[in-house]
């Protein structure tokens, strides 16, 4: 590979394929990645300061997860850089080789699938109590339940935003969704202070949790909250300035920012109910308060746009398949349409909608698998990664030293990763039997 001799350093620049474009700024891809990462996980986090036993628990796993989901974005930075792919699961198969690549492939459909539905959900849930706080209860017409306001939401709103080529494109809607996310951990925040008439102040939360499970229990929820490492890839390979150093950057001005709003939203929510505190932190407030029903409107549309980068990474991942299969057993290339193009591109996301939309409406809840979905997301933050690393020190050459520091960092994040995943699956699987 061009730029792979001459001993260069860590900070290097690998070229790209030619179809990655990199027309992205740092500010669009700081929105982007920060937008990745405020997804469904923000109304969950006030209940996983309650289930970790209390605030001083739940900021130290916090913290101590943060060093490895920074750690794993610029590791994937610097992978796709050495690999020279510009999708995850390109940079995955090209390191790891096909075997792991395939696993890859599998675990990242998978997880992106469940997180859409998931997504739809949530949307649903809010648009049904928007519904029910702006219409007579007594009175709901057809078109306030679900089967309707779903679909037609789908229709006029995600579809539309899941159809451009490049992701990119979500730097706008992204810098819209951030905004509104940052306006529910405002509310919650501002509510603690205020409390209002009809709501329910717990005035003294637990502050120890009540076993050391307790606190391991928190991880699922960091994970599916700050799941931004599937878009790691393709964010980098947009951007106009891809150094190491300078990806490195705008990875800890994203997870930080993220960091505040995520811990901000968990701390006031678990002080304004304590024990008490909901799944949903929004099902915990009155359901007429203008500002809560502000902040679920806003909360759905910034659902609405992670939807578009959700569906990208999922359809990146078919249009690798599809390429694939252009080639013949004799390695002789079939004539096909291009994956990118609209004849491909365009039915793929259809279908998505289309099937995401159908498990959100007719699956019973999904708030079981919440951890499910969080232990298959610590592949991603924490297993790829850390074997991408592992297996990057024999393509790139580096000193001896720095090579055993990185490879006994990539077997940690792979041990701790799979710890997580052990230990959110199994408690998910007990919770759901």
């Amino acid at each position: 590979m061009e730029g792979q001799t001459q001993g260069s350093s860590v900070l290097s620049e690998k070229p790209l394929p030619a179809s990655a474009t990199r027309n992205l700024s740092s500010l669009g891809a700081v929105f982007i990645l920060l937008k990745s990462a405020l997804g469904a996980g923000l109304l969950n986090f006030p209940w996983a300061f309650h289930k970790a036993g209390g605030m001083v628990p739940a900021f130290l796993v916090e913290l101590v997860s943060l060093v490895f989901l920074i750690s794993g974005l610029v590791i994937l930075g610097y992978a796709a850089s050495v690999s020279g792919q510009a999708t995850y699961q390109g940079v995955v198969h090209g390191l790891c080789g096909p075997t792991i690549g395939k696993l890859c492939e599998a675990c990242f459909i998978l997880n992106l699938l469940m997180i859409s539905v998931a997504f739809l959900r949530v949307i649903g849930d809010q648009l049904e109590k928007l519904c029910d706080a702006l219409l007579p209860s007594d009175l709901q017409p057809w078109y306030a339940t679900q089967r309707f306001t779903l679909p037609t939401l789908s229709v006029l709103a995600i579809l539309p935003l899941s159809m451009p080529r490049d992701i990119a494109v979500q730097k706008y809607t992204s810098t819209l969704g951030t905004l509104a996310a940052c306006y529910l951990a405002l509310v919650i925040t501002v509510q603690y202070y205020l409390r209002p008439q009809g709501l329910v102040h717990e005035p003294r939360p637990s502050l120890s949790p009540p076993s050391w499970t307790s606190v391991f229990s928190v991880f699922p929820t960091i994970c599916f909250g700050f799941q931004c490492h599937e878009a790691a890839v393709s964010i980098y390979c947009s951007m106009r300035s891809q150094s190491l150093s300078h990806w490195a950057l705008v990875s800890v001005l994203s997870l930080l920012a993220c960091c505040l709003i995520y811990s901000l939203t968990g701390a006031y929510g678990f002080l304004t109910f304590g024990a008490e505190v909901s799944a949903d932190i929004l099902m915990s407030y009155p359901g007429d308060g203008a500002a809560i029903i502000v902040a679920r409107l806003l909360f759905a549309v910034s659902i609405v746009t992670v939807y578009p980068i959700v569906l990208f990474l999922g359809r990146s991942v078919m249009q690798d398949f599809w390429t694939r299969s252009r080639w013949g057993t004799r390695g002789t290339l079939v004539v096909m349409a291009d994956p990118t193009g609209p004849w491909v591109r365009v039915p793929l996301t259809v279908l998505w909608v289309t099937v995401t939309l159908a498990m959100a409406l007719f699956l019973p809840d999904l708030s079981e698998i919440i951890g499910i979905i969080g232990g298959i997301s610590s592949f991603f933050i924490f297993i790829f990664p850390g074997l991408c690393l592992i297996c990057a020190m024999d393509v790139e050459p580096t000193g001896p030293r720095v090579k055993c520091c990185l490879e006994v960092w990539g077997v940690l994040s792979v041990l701790l990763g799979t710890f997580i995943f052990g230990q959110s699956t199994v408690a998910a699987v007990l919770e759901l039997l």
